[in-house]
């Protein structure tokens, strides 16, 4: 049984979002999207204190749940940046400003791919607590959150690059393509495969186990999501980039007809 399970109300609600691997990453999500020129302090005093928050909920809440490779890497990469930030030559905090978005977003790359590496995808350890121990070492659960755990390292592969793309040959590290719509899109579709795959896996092991069964979640659900955020990119390029005012218009309309042509078959 589920530890959220075994609570009631609220309790079990804010137990199962805590055992969320998503929430481990909640705090390098907010810095690489926060900062930039003149806002270092303030993302890393956002992106710090919702780390240990999340360390003394998780605490508080799941007594007894074990340490996380994420949530000590959160703690520890953001009171270093804090140190650097505090005590760094202003050449240093500019560069940070324009870069540390970047750093962010590759060291958890590092993190993903690297506990693949050691055979401990990082998600294995919020997943443990969600299942029984039974399921723990079997092929199936194991290879789910490998899977995951690679999407994600994509994910925040993609920002890096998009980032470093804006950094260093457009020189405008507030470009709305790759310092926003390009690392949310990626964020969100990795959000979106971590709540969809497992879905996946399980109807197709009930189906296989019992030779009939509800039919695994359709390609179409996990693309809505993206194709719901068309529209709302669509109107952010008509207000900040009125250049190209056609390809806000041509988003919106595409997100609505994509957005009712995936309900139909979700």
């Amino acid at each position: 049984m589920r530890r959220s399970e075994a609570n009631g109300g609220g309790t079990g609600a804010l137990s199962g979002f805590l055992e969320n691997p998503v929430i481990g990453m909640a705090p390098w999500i907010v810095f690489s999207l926060l900062v930039g020129p003149g806002r270092f302090e303030i993302a890393v005093g956002i992106a710090l204190a919702t780390a240990a928050t999340l360390i003394v909920l998780s605490r508080v809440v799941n007594r007894g749940t074990s340490w996380k490779l994420l949530e000590l890497a959160d703690v520890v990469f953001f009171a270093a940046l804090a140190v650097v930030g505090a005590t760094a030559s202003a050449g240093t905090l500019r560069w940070l400003e324009t870069y540390a978005g970047e750093l962010a977003n590759i060291t958890l790359a590092v993190i993903a791919f690297g506990s693949m590496a050691v055979g401990m995808p990082f998600t294995l350890q919020y997943a443990r607590e969600q299942v029984d121990p039974a399921l723990w070492h079997t092929p199936t659960f194991v290879r789910t959150n490998y899977v995951i755990t690679a999407v994600w390292g994509l994910a925040f592969l993609v920002a890096a690059l998009a980032g470093g793309y804006g950094d260093l040959v457009l020189h405008n590290p507030n470009n709305i393509w790759t310092g926003w719509i390009i690392q949310i899109l990626a964020i969100v579709a990795a959000l979106r495969f971590t709540g969809w795959y497992p879905e996946v896996v399980r109807a197709r092991a009930a189906r296989a186990a019992a030779g009939q069964g509800a039919e695994p979640p359709r390609l179409a659900g996990l693309l809505l999501p993206l194709a719901g955020l068309l529209v709302p990119i669509g109107i952010a390029v008509l207000v900040f980039d009125g250049n190209v005012w056609w390809l806000g218009v041509a988003l919106m309309v595409a997100g609505g007809i994509l957005t009712k042509r995936l309900q139909s078959r979700s």
